[in-house]
């Protein structure tokens, strides 16, 4: 398949069905219908358009203004078309144009194909618009980076303008690709040189200690993944073990568990002990048990139970330790997602944390007496995170005063006299992501 007719494909599926952006360019990958030289420029226009959504329905509104109806193909196609002209430079302009013409020829009527054509000729002579003279700043920042505007406006309000303008911007930029080792298999010295025997070049990450980067190459096409020495997981997340700080001994629980990767790195330490992953759907307890198969633990017990009800299931104070990372809006991890910001919405804000806050009245207290609670989440918003510390400390519970120590040197300068961490896309160049530690009161 023409690589750009299926990045008009993926677009289409993800904006006509709702389909998450990263299991369905995964689909496409699987489906083999895309040559190995073109994968890169595949993401790139499908990641890359979708980041832009909203920018090029700016650019382009003009010139469809007068347009009854587009056929479904369209808009994707020319969002990608447009996406190309001014963001991508290793394409020339005549090429993109005539390619897009070619694919609306295949997929409409003739008539469809001139008015692409048209359409993209308009946009090019009239140039990139100046986004400088929009009023107010929200609206500016909004169209400019292309982020919802409630979202621009909330996170003015918390962070301040510039500081929003650089998450935003940052968000439409390439994340970098970081794999965690399994240790119980490994080290970082020796995946480094077997992923370079691969083609693979790779460096040691510079915030979490059991992380790497790859530099060039692709990772998923050499068997380190399936043979069990890596695990792909961005660095915040690779963080969150750590603030554990599991003894190999232990009995610990993860409340949230799937897809798994937080789990299997706390089980990766456990020796004797046990580590107990819930996840609400069945069939993710599948993808926690596939993974601690193929990373060749044998400490993992999963099971499919609503966390909401670990109360019920559970003895009180059970647990030496309890990780709780809640299910969230997930908007620190819009830079790998992004169709997260077109599909959350305000009020999904407001149901989130008290959900969360169900989550964490079931499970506080099983944990025991000077036992080990972290909660953890990818979203940068205070509603999901510092308002539910509030909570967690009116629970019995007090800040862990040896949670930094536990943190690498790489983040250990960020955490105050409160045990959490805070870290925005924009602070060390990770997810933007919230963890705090707290120990169990023993009186």
């Amino acid at each position: 398949m023409n690589v750009r007719d299926a990045a008009v494909a993926t677009l289409m599926k993800i904006g006509q069905g709702g389909a998450f952006s990263t299991i369905t360019v995964h689909q496409m990958l699987e489906k083999r219908a895309i040559s190995a030289t073109d994968v890169g420029l595949f993401t790139e226009l499908v990641y890359g358009t979708l980041s832009r959504e909203l920018t090029l329905d700016y650019i382009l509104e003009p010139y469809l203004a007068k347009q009854k109806k587009l056929d479904p193909f369209m808009r994707p196609l020319l969002r990608m078309s447009v996406y190309q002209l001014f963001y991508l430079d290793r394409v020339p302009d005549h090429a993109v144009i005539h390619e897009a013409v070619e694919i609306a020829k295949k997929r409409g009527k003739v008539h469809v194909s001139k008015v692409v054509n048209g359409v993209l000729r308009n946009v090019l002579r009239a140039g990139m618009p100046h986004f400088a003279e929009i009023e107010p700043v929200a609206k500016r920042i909004s169209i400019e980076t292309s982020h919802p505007q409630w979202l621009v406006e909330r996170w003015i309000e918390l962070f301040g303008p510039e500081e929003t303008l650089q998450i935003c911007q940052l968000n439409n930029t390439p994340a970098p690709v970081t794999v965690r080792i399994n240790r119980t298999k490994t080290t970082r010295e020796e995946a480094i040189e077997l992923l370079l025997d691969q083609g693979v070049t790779a460096k040691p990450s510079t915030v979490a200690p059991d992380g790497l980067e790859i530099e060039r190459g692709s990772v998923q096409k050499t068997d380190l993944i399936d043979r069990g020495y890596l695990s792909l997981q961005d660095e915040s997340s690779m963080l969150v073990a750590r603030a554990l700080g599991a003894e190999a001994s232990d009995h610990v629980l993860d409340s949230c568990a799937a897809p798994g990767g937080k789990a299997m790195h706390i089980a990766e330490g456990l020796t004797t002990g046990t580590l107990q992953a819930l996840d609400l759907h069945p069939h993710k307890i599948k993808l926690i048990e596939q993974q601690a198969t193929r990373l060749g633990l044998t400490t993992v017990q999963a099971e499919a139970l609503d966390a909401r009800k670990a109360g019920d299931r559970f003895e009180v104070e059970s647990f030496d330790r309890i990780l709780v990372d809640a299910p969230c809006s997930g908007l620190g991890v819009i830079r790998r997602k992004p169709d997260i910001k077109w599909t959350k919405r305000p009020e999904q804000l407001e149901q989130l944390p008290k959900i969360q806050r169900d989550i964490l009245t079931s499970v506080l207290p099983l944990v025991k007496k000077g036992g080990t609670f972290v909660y953890s989440t990818c979203t940068i918003d205070p509603t999901e995170n510092e308002d539910q510390t509030a909570f967690i400390l009116d629970q019995g519970f007090e800040f862990d005063t040896s949670f930094a120590a536990r943190m690498p040197e790489s983040v250990r300068h960020l955490i105050g006299d409160r045990a959490e961490l805070k870290l925005l896309p924009t602070t060390v160049g990770t997810d933007g992501f919230y963890i705090a530690a707290f120990k169990k009161r023993e009186d």
